[in-house]
């Protein structure tokens, strides 16, 4: 029902505001909220901690798929909220996601991929990067939170570690895009069931979806 007035809704967001020329970042940015919340409008009905991470995310991607698309197990805003309060270590995928994140929370942002010991790692196993990148964290940080936006073979291999009892993390933000591996990285991830996960279904997502999300949270903070 969303999707067969949403087009409607955006034309007559954007039509009065046409000729708007503001040039204030604040400003700005609260138009383009105004703009999502009147396309929204009444329709959403679930958790409100949720939904200022949803409008975050059509905010950084102009994409109101994601309105649908986002999902959230229970209480995941709320525990990954917790654990950042705790000084909770955040792992990326790319070093794009990692400068990304806000900065002036003094959050430990951690990726490893660029480092010559990981590259030379990958390449003796014939591996991604990625995938070793995630193995090194969950030895040092098992409890971290996990922001993976772009690399799915990283997310496949983190579900595994979870499944050997080598990582619990505070949380998973699985929004990997692409067309090879992506669907069932977050199949595997939406089965942890034990697991707090933000998961952007299908194939859409990206580095953008995962800084989005990390940078909502910490806005609600």
């Amino acid at each position: 029902m969303f999707f067969r007035c949403v087009s409607k809704k955006i034309f007559i967001a954007l039509f009065y505001n046409v000729g708007m020329k503001i040039f204030d970042p604040y400003e700005i940015e609260q138009a383009s909220m105004k703009i999502i919340q009147n396309v929204i409008g009444k329709e959403y009905s679930g958790p409100e901690e949720n939904l200022p991470v949803i409008k975050r995310v059509i905010h950084a991607t102009a994409d109101f798929d994601f309105f649908n698309n986002l999902y959230f197990s229970d209480n995941a805003v709320k525990k990954a909220r917790e654990a950042l309060r705790k000084n909770t270590p955040v792992i990326t995928d790319t070093l794009m996601l990692a400068s990304g994140i806000s900065k002036k929370y003094n959050l430990k942002i951690i990726c490893r991929v660029a480092d010559e010991n990981i590259k030379l790692e990958a390449k003796e196993k014939n591996l991604t990067r990625s995938i070793i990148n995630i193995e090194h964290a969950v030895k040092d940080f098992p409890s971290a939170i996990y922001a993976i936006g772009n690399a799915p073979t990283a997310l496949i291999r983190l579900c595994e570690l979870i499944k050997e009892g080598k990582a619990a993390p505070a949380l998973v933000i699985g929004v990997p895009v692409g067309f090879v591996n992506v669907i069932e990285a977050k199949k595997m991830l939406a089965e942890l069931e034990n697991i707090p996960r933000i998961i952007a279904h299908g194939r859409k997502g990206g580095t953008t979806v995962a800084c989005a999300i990390v940078n909502a949270l910490l806005y609600g903070l």
